[in-house]
């Protein structure tokens, strides 16, 4: 713990890495042209309280095509289906392919509202350039985003304990075995009601798995990016941690087996100092570091509950700077 504070504290902290490649950006789709195809077969909603992560789907869907020679196709929503593609589409072989994930809630006064969007949208932009998929328009995307969930409002459930998931989703179809950047691509959007991501619950503790042998990601990776690579790779260590009778994953990296992420989550510690002070550190965003949402709101709100005087000025920074 002493030397994970001592690098929270004395090393440089910086934003997530710059992205490499010339931008492919030209002239974005836009959601007033999105088209809306509805559903004949409405499928029955499930009950909240039976809801588990991930495994119901709406009714509909967004889709948005891309290709080099055409540009960005108009978006549009329609029936929930199964994709087709071409077998040698290079998220498939190569896995060139982001994702994020996002929330709507329903509130005690039955409006809908998006957990922070805007963050989201940042994040998956900043994957795509990383990845060398075109760029699009972030407040296009989010404005077609907002129009799927109004089309599926009766998803999102009438319950305090879960809410609508949302997939935004991108891929490269390119049709070739050449490992190069992807001539097509796909974005879309799929939503779906869900419970707590742990079967223990929301805010029930888990046991972790801490062994230095497994890596997630490392200096000069995409441990910043929310691609599919960082994550596939994880599942046998997953599955390890369970033999061993753990729920997660306490990710370690270095000669110092420095504290990184949990499972697939960012990471707090809140502690009290040898002072007696109480603090609330995390890794730092160094290129390694998945710069979640809910850390940067956790950051937010911690800024607002440190109490004005020089020693609580000084704690302040330290939180700002993590």
């Amino acid at each position: 713990m002493a030397a994970f504070r001592a690098i929270l504290r004395g090393r440089l902290v910086r934003g997530p890495p710059p992205a490499v490649g010339p931008l492919r950006f030209s002239s974005s789709f836009k959601a007033c042209d999105l088209d809306i195809e509805r559903t004949r077969t409405p499928k029955p909603k499930p009950e909240p309280s039976s809801l588990v992560f991930g495994k119901q789907f709406s009714d509909h869907m967004l889709t948005v095509e891309w290709t080099d020679a055409g540009g960005w196709e108009a978006p549009r929503i329609r029936p929930f289906q199964n994709l087709s593609l071409h077998p040698a589409s290079s998220a498939l072989h190569y896995s060139i392919e982001l994702f994020e994930g996002m929330k709507a809630f329903r509130g005690v006064d039955d409006r809908i509202r998006l957990f922070r969007p805007a963050l989201n949208m940042e994040r998956m932009h900043r994957s795509a350039e990383r990845s060398c998929l075109p760029l699009f328009d972030k407040a296009e995307l989010l404005e077609c985003i907002k129009e799927l969930v109004k089309l599926d409002q009766e998803w999102v459930p009438h319950s305090l304990e879960a809410s609508l998931y949302i997939r935004p989703t991108f891929i490269g179809t390119e049709p070739s075995l050449g490992v190069s950047r992807a001539g097509k691509a796909l974005l879309f959007v799929i939503v779906g009601p869900v419970g707590p991501y742990f079967a223990t619950g929301s805010f029930n503790p888990v046991s972790l798995l801490a062994d230095p042998a497994f890596v997630r990601a490392w200096q000069g990776g995409v441990g910043a990016y929310k691609v599919g690579g960082n994550y596939g790779p994880t599942i046998a260590v997953q599955n390890e941690a369970v033999k061993r009778g753990c729920q997660q994953v306490l990710w370690l990296y270095g000669p110092d087996e420095q504290i990184t992420e949990v499972g697939t989550m960012n990471l707090f510690i809140y502690l009290k100092n040898q002072e007696g002070e109480k603090e609330l550190i995390t890794p730092p965003l160094d290129g390694m570091i998945l710069p979640g949402v809910t850390r940067q709101s956790l950051l937010d709100l911690a800024r607002t509950w440190v109490r004005p005087g020089p020693r609580h000025a000084a704690a302040l920074w330290d939180v700002a700077a993590v």
